[in-house]
């Protein structure tokens, strides 16, 4: 899989961890990183409830940049702290830019 070493993959995720999809966003980045792509996710919506969940910070921790939609945390009621990388759309707007293959969840 060395064509895939390097390569970007965005994911928006705007679930929450108790969503049937959560398990299968966490098989595709887990995959992705165990290839050598560079994962960045971005958590918006319900999505903010899963910066904290132990999976994504286990992303973070293998590599995975990681951004929660601090407007989303703030009208849920989710702390906005070093969990992740919380800003705006604007950086959303970026990863949707930047990557090699954008997906949502």
């Amino acid at each position: 899989m060395a064509e895939l070493t390097g390569k970007k993959l965005g994911v928006l995720l705007t679930i929450a961890p108790a969503h049937p999809n959560f398990r299968p966003a966490l098989a595709l980045m887990n995959a992705a990183l165990d290839a050598g792509v560079r994962v960045y996710l971005y958590c918006v919506d319900d999505g903010v409830h899963a910066v904290a969940a132990p999976e994504i910070q286990a992303l973070k921790e293998r590599g995975a940049s990681l951004f929660g939609c601090a407007y989303g945390a703030h009208r849920r009621h989710i702390a906005v702290d070093e969990s992740a990388a919380w800003s705006g759309l604007t950086v959303l707007a970026d990863v949707v830019g930047s990557t090699d293959r954008f997906v949502s969840f």
